[in-house]
């Protein structure tokens, strides 16, 4: 299981140790750029694959000859596939190691988009959405278990701020190259262009990326083995074979012995892990609130085409313009919140002398949460208003602004937050998140049309964000109850032990 004390950083020293302690990480801060970029790069492939291919769908339904409501059943069944994915390959990246479960997956998303690009029935194209998904939806569980690996909690929000950034780029840029696609070249030429894109990244993946699984490779300082070796890994390697040239034989093997304390042991998969964290106890109600705050953002996004077609009769064209502003809104959001993280850590952490068991990580993560709470739930409402009552369009692109930068530092913060309560499961605990959020997303995305028929956009909004406050209360019994749930958990652990 994951614990606090994972994070060596935060246990409380009471006595000087006869040698130093190897650092958590050898990594260079370039290289943990490096590192967070690549796996950035990899989470975009998610995102990008679901965005770019709303545009498409009605000439897909034209070309296959088929009707709008199936090909709206490839959104489903890619949306219920990248919630369940993340379980299996979560479970592999936190026992099997971070780089050889990137590969894999990599070469399934590859395989998945040049099938779908040569598709020429519907049955191959929502098998293949599947696959496609399989491969895509697990590089945002690693790449968080990757960053959980390199960083500690004082530097983390502000790598993993960059890492959702990233993440949420196709959110703006992915409708509009899929419109620009699907109206040129053809629809087809989205999946080559994904095909193409995933493959020049898996090359630079294979060369670059290393292990960075503490119960493999340690802090980083144990050579991998076989796949898991790479050019960055190599050149670690070197640099620690100089420096122990300058060291007499009895300080190289105390610094052997350090290092090889570093790596864990190693655990069985867990295919049910996610499943055990979404409902046991310790972190369910943040998972939840989560889950119900990103379905309440996808509802609103989901159905914006849609509704500023029928509001204002703009072209597909201009429809995929009115995204950007979401978009910007969502990098926006991960960007300043990762430093806010990081700054509210450091100085809550200085002033504290306790029992690092009882250290209030709620309050230290969770100081800004109530601020984007409050302005998500007001720019649903006024996103629903806005479009019923027909005002300027401006309006609601502003709203879905301020929703894409209020969500998604909300989710800065949970997942952060599911990262240093389960650093050595950092993988699973974001499977976890994506679990319930996509499980969510997908039947909310399915019923909010039907709503808004049936009782109006002004009121199906209204609905939605009543929803949202009452889901508020979930926080609140997190940060009141966790930090006593987390020490119960450790005193099992500590008696279990003995």
């Amino acid at each position: 299981m994951g614990d606090l004390k994972t994070d060596p950083e935060d246990v409380a020293v009471t006595a000087a140790p006869a040698e130093p302690e190897p650092p958590y990480s050898i990594f260079t801060t370039w290289q943990k750029v490096l590192i967070v970029t690549i796996v950035s790069l990899a989470a975009t492939f998610s995102s990008f694959s679901g965005n770019i291919y709303y545009p498409a769908l009605p000439a897909i339904a034209l070309d296959l000859k088929v009707s709008a409501e199936l090909v709206n059943l490839t959104v489903t069944s890619y949306m219920i596939f990248q919630g369940l994915a993340p379980t299996l390959w979560g479970a592999i990246a936190d026992v099997h190691g971070r780089r050889l479960t990137y590969i894999i997956t990599m070469v399934i998303f590859f395989a998945a988009c040049v099938g779908l690009a040569e598709t020429r029935s519907f049955a191959q194209l929502l098998v293949l959405r599947c696959l496609q998904s399989t491969g895509s939806a697990s590089t945002i569980a690693i790449g968080a278990g990757v960053i959980g690996d390199i960083t500690r909690r004082e530097e983390r929000g502000g790598y993993m701020g960059i890492f959702l950034a990233c993440l949420l780029i196709p959110n703006a840029a992915g409708p509009i190259l899929g419109g620009v696609f699907a109206a040129t070249l053809g629809w087809r030429a989205i999946f080559w262009f994904l095909a193409i894109y995933s493959g020049a990244f898996l090359v630079g993946l294979v060369l670059l990326l290393p292990e960075t699984l503490r119960s493999l490779v340690g802090n980083g300082s144990i050579a991998p083995k076989g796949a898991a070796k790479s050019l960055l890994s190599y050149i670690n390697q070197r640099r620690l074979d100089r420096l122990s040239r300058q060291t007499d034989e009895d300080g190289l093997a105390r610094a052997r012995s350090n290092t090889a304390s570093l790596a864990e042991k190693k655990k069985s998969m867990d295919f049910l892990g996610p499943l055990r964290l979404i409902f046991g106890v310790e972190v369910s109600c943040a998972i939840m609130y989560l889950a119900i705050y990103y379905t309440g953002w996808q509802m609103t996004i989901s159905s914006m085409s849609t509704l500023f077609s029928r509001a204002y009769g703009i072209s597909d064209l201009d429809n995929g313009l009115t995204f950007v502003g979401n978009g910007v809104g969502c990098i926006f959001g991960t960007l300043t919140t990762g430093r806010l993280l990081d700054f509210q850590y450091r100085r809550l952490k200085k002033n504290y002398t306790g029992d690092p068991l009882d250290f209030p990580l709620e309050k230290a993560r969770f100081q800004t949460l109530w601020i984007w709470n409050g302005l998500e739930c007001a720019s649903v409402i006024g996103f629903g208003w806005a479009v019923d009552q027909k005002v300027h369009i401006s309006v609601p692109i502003i709203c879905s602004f301020v929703l894409g930068w209020s969500t998604t530092s909300l989710q800065s913060i949970v997942t952060t937050f599911m990262v240093d309560v389960f650093p050595d499961r950092s993988a699973s605990a974001v499977a976890a998140l994506n679990l319930a959020r996509c499980l969510m997303c997908a039947g909310g995305i399915s019923g909010i049309l039907p709503l808004v028929n049936a009782i109006g956009v002004g009121w199906a909004y209204t609905l939605i964000t009543a929803v949202l406050v009452l889901a508020t209360g979930l926080m609140v019994i997190q940060t009141r109850f966790g930090a006593r749930w987390r020490r119960r958990r450790e005193e099992g652990k500590i008696e279990a032990a003995t």
